[in-house]
């Protein structure tokens, strides 16, 4: 049965999928977790808004069995840490392996001085989400908080699971030629670009992502390329070389800038509930209006006509107080591309507070310096 799970001398005709083996028995003492013990205190916690519902309706199945004792001590040969004054004896893997999240920040702690217990004491008024793989819910969203629980310390907010990433439509293979280390992608291409695409497709249900080639190409020439740096490619140049870099006093078509800063708290919601495909959809949509608003106005044929260049100047400062706002809502997803235009904007930095009121009479910097910044998205190949 698929989600269940046996022992090996449940299974019939069981042998190894790797060296054929069939499994022996033998007497071997063990040590275990008591996870009934908590099973009141998780059923709360389960039940109280910190898992997805897909999640919380798989734990249900597993409560309605019944939990049992962990089994958290494995015999030598086995890595991983040794049980202190057993010979022979080491710790399951998923017990000591959550454990490294607390000893890696502890780590960072002692190095930066920052009080640990601030964030992991029971009462702990600091946010602690974790992101995992699906197929590894049992052990962060039973054992993990049992442990936490049983040794005092606070829980995670929330605990959010994700499904796998497939490629073209089928599980990663080396002999298809689908299996893509991190390594070899970042040899080749820009992060950000794949931090993006992961984004779009990335919603809180418990779905696979599929990474296709084609699709990722066209989706990051589409929107990032062609819609969002290109409103400042469409604009900067005039800035830059007929108005002394500098944007111009007023900020005109006031009630499109109000309509994009507005649409901050429907994004940040998004966000908030991770649903950063709607979050990606939402900027999009903006992005197209940037765009419309620079065609209807068409600054470079107005730039030819005598006694228009003030309208050039508001227009195209306008679009790059547009193109700042887009860039700030996407500086979750893209913070190296949102640093660079806060050097090209030349600000301090990008945040939504600041969104309300525009840039006017504000100073950019050298051109040389920006096109870097916007070209740091290359088109795909």
């Amino acid at each position: 049965m698929c989600g269940a799970t046996y022992s090996s001398t449940e299974l019939n005709n069981a042998k190894s999928a790797i060296s054929g083996a069939t499994p022996i028995t033998k007497d071997s003492e063990h040590y275990f977790f008591d996870l009934p013990q908590f099973e009141a205190q998780l059923k709360e916690w389960t039940n109280a808004g910190h898992l997805q519902d897909e999640v919380s309706n798989k734990l249900a199945e597993w409560f309605e069995q019944g939990l049992k004792q962990w089994d958290i001590s494995r015999d030598a040969p086995y890595f991983g840490f040794q049980i202190p004054g057993v010979e022979g004896k080491y710790f399951y893997v998923w017990l000591d392996a959550p454990i490294g999240y607390m000893a890696s920040f502890k780590k960072l702690c002692n190095e930066q001085d920052i009080d640990f217990d601030e964030y992991f004491n029971k009462d702990s008024k600091t946010e602690l989400y974790h992101f995992i793989g699906k197929d590894i819910v049992y052990f962060h969203a039973l054992f993990w908080p049992a442990m936490l629980m049983g040794s005092n310390y606070r829980t995670p907010n929330a605990i959010f699971a994700h499904g796998f990433l497939t490629v073209n439509g089928q599980k990663m293979s080396k002999s298809r030629g689908t299996f893509i280390q991190a390594r070899t992608y970042l040899e080749s291409l820009n992060p950000e670009c794949l931090r993006y695409y992961y984004a779009y497709k990335l919603s809180a249900k418990i779905d696979d992502i599929d990474l296709n080639l084609e699709d990722f190409k066209q989706r990051v020439n589409s929107d990032l390329v062609g819609k969002v740096v290109n409103i400042a490619s469409r604009s900067a140049g005039f800035i830059v070389k007929k108005f002394d870099k500098t944007l111009s006093a007023y900020a005109i078509e006031g009630d499109l800038y109000n309509e994009f800063v507005a649409q901050g708290d429907s994004i940040a919601q998004h966000y908030e509930a991770r649903n950063y495909n709607q979050a990606m959809r939402e900027i999009m949509k903006l992005a197209d209006k940037a765009n419309q608003y620079i065609d209807t106005h068409k600054p470079w044929q107005m730039v030819k006509e005598e006694g228009k260049e003030a309208q050039v100047h508001d227009v195209t400062s306008l679009a790059i107080n547009l193109f700042r706002v887009l860039v700030t809502y996407l500086k979750p997803v893209l913070p190296v591309m949102a640093e660079q235009v806060e050097a090209f904007l030349n600000i301090d930095e990008l945040d939504w507070h600041s969104l309300k009121h525009p840039l006017t009479k504000h100073k950019l910097t050298n051109l040389n310096h920006s096109c870097c910044a916007l070209r740091m998205l290359k088109l795909i190949k």
